[in-house]
């Protein structure tokens, strides 16, 4: 995809399977369910997207998936498929190397979010995924996955951010960072204090595009009151969602679903005040 000077490509680690209601909170099953059903464990598909985005020297990467650093309890926990081309090859498919990444930008530190910010050698050591780039993250939530509270303590792994700073390859920003032009990390607290969700620009009004991260993690997350039973300030979230939606649609927006497996990109059509819906980007007039 092109947005006018930055190349963008959508990469992820496969899908994998959370609990719908923990995915939709308060929002009754009965209409949860008609936009994503469940298996017999209660569990609905969840892509793990990333973004790519390309300018001049400069090679971005949003997000860096799972990871490959889990047992066998966590793959069936969370339905991860064996025969997933995961994130490191989906690079590669897209034309570039791990190598050739020259910043990463986390969103937050869920272990969905960063397990492939370290890989481990074959002697069993650490080691950033991508050897050459700046990882950029934000202050509070290494603060908070340093010392994480009972009800998120199992959402952070510090294999996926300790080897970075073992490696003096991170960036620490408080509430916004922009590692390149036209790339910009914001902080949009809800499902954490100090989750981002990445505004991209890419040098005009029709150019504009926005990584809504677990602020809106899939297309039925839209309507402002389905909030994810996760989040841990969910009237935040509400706040924020409101916010960045009436900008996406207004100025209609690229939207990227971080979770979303089947219409990952669209942007957003205003129904009524206040009301939205996410429309497929080649069904976009």
């Amino acid at each position: 995809m092109r947005l006018g000077n930055l190349d963008l490509n959508l990469v992820g680690d496969g899908t994998f399977r959370l609990d719908g209601g923990a995915m939709f909170g308060v929002v009754p099953k009965v209409l949860w369910e008609r936009k994503k059903p469940a298996d017999d464990r209660n569990r609905i598909e969840m892509a793990s997207n990333s973004l790519l985005v390309a300018h001049g020297d400069d090679l971005v990467l949003i997000d860096t998936g799972i990871g490959d650093k889990n047992d066998e309890r966590f793959r069936d926990l969370f339905g991860l498929g064996a025969d997933a081309v995961r994130l490191p090859e989906q690079i590669r498919a897209a034309g570039y190397a791990p190598e050739d990444v020259t910043h990463v930008v986390l969103t937050h530190l869920h272990f969905d979010h960063c397990g492939w910010n370290a890989r481990e050698t074959p002697s069993g050591n650490l080691v950033p995924t991508f050897p050459k780039a700046r990882y950029w993250l934000a202050r509070g939530e290494v603060e908070h996955a340093r010392a994480p509270n009972a009800r998120d303590a199992a959402s952070y792994d510090p294999r996926n951010w300790e080897p970075l700073f073992d490696a003096g390859q991170v960036e620490l920003f408080d509430d916004e960072a922009a590692p390149i032009a036209g790339v910009r990390a914001i902080r949009a607290a809800g499902h954490n204090a100090d989750m981002c969700i990445v505004r991209l620009d890419g040098g005009g009004p029709d150019q504009q595009a926005i990584f809504l991260a677990d602020l809106v993690p899939t297309v039925a997350h839209v309507p402002v009151p389905w909030v994810m039973g996760f989040d841990l300030f969910p009237l935040q979230t509400m706040e924020n969602k409101t916010h960045w939606l009436q900008q996406a649609a207004a100025g209609q927006w690229l939207c990227i679903f971080q979770h979303e497996s089947e219409t990952p990109v669209g942007r957003l059509v205003e129904e009524r005040p206040g009301r939205y819906r996410a429309v497929p980007e080649t069904d976009v007039p």
